[in-house]
Protein backbone atom coordinates (compact mmCIF):
# COMPACT_ATOMS: atom_id res chain seq x y z
CA UNK A 1 0.00 0.00 0.00
CA UNK A 2 2.75 2.14 1.16
CA UNK A 3 4.41 1.79 -2.58
CA UNK A 4 1.52 2.33 -4.47
CA UNK A 5 1.20 5.82 -3.08
CA UNK A 6 4.57 6.68 -3.20
CA UNK A 7 3.97 5.87 -7.16
CA UNK A 8 0.90 7.87 -7.51
CA UNK A 9 2.66 10.92 -5.74
CA UNK A 10 5.47 10.65 -7.97
CA UNK A 11 3.52 10.81 -11.19
CA UNK A 12 0.61 13.23 -9.64
CA UNK A 13 4.42 15.20 -9.51
CA UNK A 14 5.91 14.49 -12.43
CA UNK A 15 2.37 15.27 -14.26
CA UNK A 16 2.20 18.51 -12.30
CA UNK A 17 5.95 19.64 -13.18
CA UNK A 18 5.26 18.85 -16.97
CA UNK A 19 1.80 20.96 -17.08
CA UNK A 20 3.69 23.78 -15.23
CA UNK A 21 6.88 23.64 -17.75
CA UNK A 22 4.09 23.78 -20.76
CA UNK A 23 2.10 26.38 -18.85
CA UNK A 24 5.45 28.88 -19.40
CA UNK A 25 6.04 28.40 -22.91
CA UNK A 26 5.03 31.77 -24.73
CA UNK A 27 3.07 30.99 -28.02
CA UNK A 28 4.80 30.92 -31.43
CA UNK A 29 4.19 33.93 -32.53
CA UNK A 30 5.19 35.82 -29.10
CA UNK A 31 8.07 33.74 -29.29
CA UNK A 32 9.21 34.89 -32.88
CA UNK A 33 8.09 38.39 -32.44
CA UNK A 34 10.54 38.80 -29.49
CA UNK A 35 13.22 37.34 -31.90
CA UNK A 36 13.62 33.58 -31.32
CA UNK A 37 14.95 32.28 -34.80
CA UNK A 38 11.93 30.54 -36.06
CA UNK A 39 13.53 26.90 -36.01
CA UNK A 40 14.04 27.12 -32.41
CA UNK A 41 10.61 28.07 -31.50
CA UNK A 42 9.02 25.97 -28.53
CA UNK A 43 5.83 24.46 -28.40
CA UNK A 44 3.84 23.19 -25.21
CA UNK A 45 3.72 19.10 -24.73
CA UNK A 46 1.29 17.48 -26.91
CA UNK A 47 1.72 19.85 -29.69
CA UNK A 48 4.38 20.27 -32.76
CA UNK A 49 5.80 23.44 -34.34
CA UNK A 50 4.90 23.56 -38.34
CA UNK A 51 5.67 26.15 -40.24
CA UNK A 52 2.77 27.54 -42.75
CA UNK A 53 3.09 27.83 -46.29
CA UNK A 54 3.41 31.60 -45.95
CA UNK A 55 6.72 31.32 -43.54
CA UNK A 56 4.44 32.03 -39.79
CA UNK A 57 4.92 29.44 -37.45
CA UNK A 58 2.28 27.65 -35.41
CA UNK A 59 2.00 24.97 -32.54
CA UNK A 60 -0.66 22.68 -33.38
CA UNK A 61 -1.64 18.91 -32.36
CA UNK A 62 0.31 15.71 -33.81
CA UNK A 63 -2.98 14.90 -36.06
CA UNK A 64 -3.45 18.54 -37.60
CA UNK A 65 0.39 18.40 -38.28
CA UNK A 66 -0.08 15.52 -40.01
CA UNK A 67 -3.28 16.74 -42.18
CA UNK A 68 -1.64 20.21 -42.62
CA UNK A 69 1.38 18.55 -44.47
CA UNK A 70 -0.85 16.48 -46.74
CA UNK A 71 -3.01 18.98 -47.98
CA UNK A 72 0.14 21.36 -48.40
CA UNK A 73 -0.72 23.73 -45.80
CA UNK A 74 2.41 23.59 -43.67
CA UNK A 75 5.93 21.86 -43.44
CA UNK A 76 7.80 20.45 -40.12
CA UNK A 77 11.19 20.85 -39.58
CA UNK A 78 13.65 18.33 -39.82
CA UNK A 79 16.16 18.34 -36.75
CA UNK A 80 19.38 18.91 -38.57
CA UNK A 81 22.05 17.15 -37.36
CA UNK A 82 24.25 16.52 -40.45
CA UNK A 83 27.43 19.45 -39.41
CA UNK A 84 27.83 19.28 -43.58
CA UNK A 85 24.20 20.69 -44.28
CA UNK A 86 23.54 24.29 -42.54
CA UNK A 87 22.20 27.81 -43.25
CA UNK A 88 24.65 30.58 -41.81
CA UNK A 89 23.25 34.43 -41.75
CA UNK A 90 24.89 37.62 -40.84
CA UNK A 91 23.08 40.74 -39.39
CA UNK A 92 20.75 42.31 -41.79
CA UNK A 93 19.51 46.11 -42.61
CA UNK A 94 15.87 46.44 -44.23
CA UNK A 95 16.60 48.27 -48.02
CA UNK A 96 19.85 46.74 -48.06
CA UNK A 97 20.70 42.90 -48.36
CA UNK A 98 21.16 39.83 -46.49
CA UNK A 99 24.41 38.06 -46.67
CA UNK A 100 24.29 34.32 -45.84
CA UNK A 101 25.41 30.54 -47.04
CA UNK A 102 24.48 27.17 -47.91
CA UNK A 103 26.19 24.71 -46.94
CA UNK A 104 25.50 21.06 -48.29
CA UNK A 105 28.28 18.52 -49.98
CA UNK A 106 25.51 17.08 -52.37
CA UNK A 107 25.96 20.08 -54.41
CA UNK A 108 29.88 20.16 -54.52
CA UNK A 109 29.96 17.89 -57.56
CA UNK A 110 32.60 19.46 -59.28
CA UNK A 111 35.16 19.19 -56.88
CA UNK A 112 38.40 21.26 -58.72
CA UNK A 113 36.69 24.36 -59.52
CA UNK A 114 33.60 26.54 -58.42
CA UNK A 115 30.35 25.65 -58.71
CA UNK A 116 27.69 28.25 -59.61
CA UNK A 117 24.15 26.44 -58.62
CA UNK A 118 20.63 27.84 -59.70
CA UNK A 119 18.28 28.43 -56.56
CA UNK A 120 15.07 27.66 -58.57
CA UNK A 121 13.41 24.52 -56.69
CA UNK A 122 16.28 25.02 -53.87
CA UNK A 123 15.52 28.77 -52.03
CA UNK A 124 12.40 30.34 -51.27
CA UNK A 125 12.22 33.68 -49.27
CA UNK A 126 9.31 35.75 -47.28
CA UNK A 127 8.85 38.49 -44.78
CA UNK A 128 6.49 38.22 -42.65
CA UNK A 129 5.03 35.34 -44.64
CA UNK A 130 5.00 37.31 -47.90
CA UNK A 131 7.10 36.01 -50.17
CA UNK A 132 9.79 37.84 -52.25
CA UNK A 133 12.03 37.03 -55.05
CA UNK A 134 15.08 35.77 -54.44
CA UNK A 135 18.44 35.75 -56.32
CA UNK A 136 19.00 33.26 -59.17
CA UNK A 137 22.01 31.22 -58.47
CA UNK A 138 24.36 31.30 -55.46
CA UNK A 139 28.16 30.51 -55.91
CA UNK A 140 30.63 28.36 -54.29
CA UNK A 141 32.86 30.00 -52.02
CA UNK A 142 35.65 27.95 -53.38
CA UNK A 143 37.20 24.91 -54.98
CA UNK A 144 35.53 21.91 -53.27
CA UNK A 145 34.28 24.04 -50.28
CA UNK A 146 30.43 22.76 -50.53
CA UNK A 147 29.73 26.22 -49.12
CA UNK A 148 27.71 28.25 -51.00
CA UNK A 149 27.08 32.61 -51.30
CA UNK A 150 23.61 33.79 -51.41
CA UNK A 151 22.99 37.82 -51.19
CA UNK A 152 19.38 38.32 -51.09
CA UNK A 153 18.61 42.37 -52.02
CA UNK A 154 15.74 43.28 -49.86
CA UNK A 155 12.88 44.87 -51.23
CA UNK A 156 12.14 48.40 -49.51
CA UNK A 157 8.04 47.45 -49.47
CA UNK A 158 6.02 44.86 -49.00
CA UNK A 159 2.45 44.91 -50.44
CA UNK A 160 2.82 48.82 -50.22
CA UNK A 161 4.29 48.79 -46.92
CA UNK A 162 7.65 49.72 -46.15
CA UNK A 163 10.06 47.21 -44.71
CA UNK A 164 10.79 48.18 -40.93
CA UNK A 165 12.17 47.58 -37.71
CA UNK A 166 12.03 43.94 -36.76
CA UNK A 167 10.13 42.75 -39.89
CA UNK A 168 11.09 38.78 -40.69
CA UNK A 169 12.83 37.40 -43.64
CA UNK A 170 12.39 33.28 -43.27
CA UNK A 171 14.66 31.77 -46.06
CA UNK A 172 13.77 28.05 -46.86
CA UNK A 173 16.03 26.02 -48.31
CA UNK A 174 14.26 22.56 -50.06
CA UNK A 175 16.96 20.44 -49.47
CA UNK A 176 16.36 17.38 -52.23
CA UNK A 177 18.00 14.79 -50.18
CA UNK A 178 19.20 14.37 -47.06
CA UNK A 179 21.70 11.25 -45.20
CA UNK A 180 18.57 8.97 -45.65
CA UNK A 181 17.71 10.00 -49.55
CA UNK A 182 14.62 11.95 -48.40
CA UNK A 183 13.51 15.47 -49.06
CA UNK A 184 13.92 17.85 -46.36
CA UNK A 185 13.65 21.62 -45.45
CA UNK A 186 15.79 23.55 -43.75
CA UNK A 187 14.80 27.29 -42.18
CA UNK A 188 16.54 30.16 -40.84
CA UNK A 189 14.41 33.34 -39.63
CA UNK A 190 16.15 37.38 -39.69
CA UNK A 191 14.80 39.93 -38.18
CA UNK A 192 15.12 43.08 -39.75
CA UNK A 193 17.02 45.88 -38.05
CA UNK A 194 17.35 49.31 -39.52
CA UNK A 195 20.87 49.21 -38.55
CA UNK A 196 23.76 46.36 -39.03
CA UNK A 197 24.92 46.41 -35.51
CA UNK A 198 23.77 43.19 -33.65
CA UNK A 199 24.25 42.86 -30.02
CA UNK A 200 24.59 38.98 -28.39
CA UNK A 201 26.00 36.87 -25.33
CA UNK A 202 27.48 34.03 -25.59
CA UNK A 203 28.96 31.34 -22.69
CA UNK A 204 28.44 30.77 -18.97
CA UNK A 205 24.91 33.02 -18.77
CA UNK A 206 24.26 35.92 -16.76
CA UNK A 207 24.81 34.12 -13.65
CA UNK A 208 26.19 36.37 -11.11
CA UNK A 209 30.27 36.42 -10.83
CA UNK A 210 30.45 34.13 -14.22
CA UNK A 211 32.39 35.10 -16.89
CA UNK A 212 30.56 35.38 -19.94
CA UNK A 213 31.33 37.33 -23.70
CA UNK A 214 29.34 40.48 -25.02
CA UNK A 215 29.86 40.15 -28.86
CA UNK A 216 28.55 42.84 -31.27
CA UNK A 217 28.81 42.56 -34.83
CA UNK A 218 29.56 46.31 -36.54
CA UNK A 219 30.70 46.38 -39.67
CA UNK A 220 30.70 50.43 -39.58
CA UNK A 221 33.18 49.97 -36.70
CA UNK A 222 35.73 48.04 -39.14
CA UNK A 223 37.77 51.32 -39.96
CA UNK A 224 41.07 48.96 -40.58
CA UNK A 225 40.59 46.00 -42.60
CA UNK A 226 44.61 44.96 -41.96
CA UNK A 227 44.47 45.11 -38.18
CA UNK A 228 41.90 44.59 -35.32
CA UNK A 229 39.35 47.73 -34.51
CA UNK A 230 38.18 48.63 -30.99
CA UNK A 231 34.92 49.45 -29.47
CA UNK A 232 34.86 51.54 -26.34
CA UNK A 233 33.13 49.98 -23.31
CA UNK A 234 31.58 53.72 -22.36
CA UNK A 235 29.67 53.30 -25.38
CA UNK A 236 27.60 50.26 -24.15
CA UNK A 237 24.87 51.07 -21.20
CA UNK A 238 24.16 48.85 -18.31
CA UNK A 239 20.48 48.85 -16.86
CA UNK A 240 18.91 46.84 -13.89
CA UNK A 241 16.31 46.79 -11.70
CA UNK A 242 16.23 49.04 -9.09
CA UNK A 243 17.57 52.52 -11.04
CA UNK A 244 20.50 50.98 -12.09
CA UNK A 245 22.53 53.04 -14.98
CA UNK A 246 26.02 52.84 -15.96
CA UNK A 247 28.40 51.40 -18.56
CA UNK A 248 30.50 48.51 -19.52
CA UNK A 249 33.54 50.85 -18.50
CA UNK A 250 32.58 50.44 -14.94
CA UNK A 251 35.47 48.79 -13.52
CA UNK A 252 32.80 46.35 -11.26
CA UNK A 253 32.01 44.33 -14.28
CA UNK A 254 35.68 42.96 -14.31
CA UNK A 255 35.95 43.15 -18.11
CA UNK A 256 39.27 41.73 -19.89
CA UNK A 257 39.80 44.71 -21.48
CA UNK A 258 39.06 48.69 -22.03
CA UNK A 259 37.15 47.50 -25.35
CA UNK A 260 35.48 45.32 -27.54
CA UNK A 261 38.31 43.99 -29.55
CA UNK A 262 37.70 42.77 -33.08
CA UNK A 263 38.30 38.73 -32.97
CA UNK A 264 40.39 39.20 -36.28
CA UNK A 265 41.24 41.53 -39.14
CA UNK A 266 38.19 42.42 -41.37
CA UNK A 267 35.72 40.27 -39.11
CA UNK A 268 33.40 43.38 -37.83
CA UNK A 269 32.64 40.92 -35.12
CA UNK A 270 34.16 42.81 -31.63
CA UNK A 271 34.37 40.91 -28.40
CA UNK A 272 34.46 41.75 -24.81
CA UNK A 273 34.69 38.93 -21.51
CA UNK A 274 32.72 41.06 -18.32
CA UNK A 275 31.20 39.34 -15.18
CA UNK A 276 27.82 40.31 -13.50
CA UNK A 277 28.87 41.92 -10.35
CA UNK A 278 26.52 41.10 -7.13
CA UNK A 279 26.57 44.88 -6.46
CA UNK A 280 26.64 47.97 -8.96
CA UNK A 281 26.75 52.07 -7.81
CA UNK A 282 25.72 51.11 -4.26
CA UNK A 283 22.67 49.03 -5.33
CA UNK A 284 22.24 44.97 -5.22
CA UNK A 285 22.04 42.32 -8.23
CA UNK A 286 19.75 39.93 -7.63
CA UNK A 287 18.87 36.22 -9.09
CA UNK A 288 15.79 36.95 -11.51
CA UNK A 289 16.44 40.77 -12.00
CA UNK A 290 16.66 41.89 -15.88
CA UNK A 291 18.38 43.39 -17.37
CA UNK A 292 19.85 45.57 -20.78
CA UNK A 293 22.90 46.28 -22.60
CA UNK A 294 22.53 49.29 -24.95
CA UNK A 295 24.13 50.36 -28.00
CA UNK A 296 23.93 53.41 -29.82
CA UNK A 297 24.94 52.90 -33.58
CA UNK A 298 25.58 56.60 -35.24
CA UNK A 299 26.19 55.24 -38.34
CA UNK A 300 23.49 53.37 -39.93
CA UNK A 301 22.40 52.79 -43.48
CA UNK A 302 18.83 54.57 -42.58
CA UNK A 303 21.63 57.61 -41.35
CA UNK A 304 20.03 57.69 -38.18
CA UNK A 305 20.71 56.84 -34.61
CA UNK A 306 19.66 53.46 -33.54
CA UNK A 307 19.50 52.05 -30.07
CA UNK A 308 20.13 48.36 -29.92
CA UNK A 309 19.44 46.45 -27.05
CA UNK A 310 20.09 43.13 -25.87
CA UNK A 311 17.75 41.91 -22.74
CA UNK A 312 18.67 39.52 -20.23
CA UNK A 313 17.68 38.22 -17.12
CA UNK A 314 20.06 36.86 -13.70
CA UNK A 315 20.59 33.61 -13.63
Amino acid sequence: MYTKIVVFSLLVLLVFSVSAASAEIDSPKKQWKSGVPIEDISCRTGYELVIRTNGIPACVSYTTAEKMVQRGMAFILTPVTETEKSIETVPASSGSIVNFYITDQDLNTAHSGVEVISTEGLLEFTINGVAIEGPQTMIETGPDTGQFYVKLQLPDTINGRQVSQNDIVVIRYLDQSDHAGEKRVLVKSVPLTTTFAKVETAGGGSRIGHEFTVRIYEPDANKDSKNEDKIPLSLFEYRGDGGIRTTLANPRFDANSGSLIETGPNTSTFEVKIKIPRELDGKTIHIGDEYEIRYIDRSTPSNTDEKIVLKGRIG
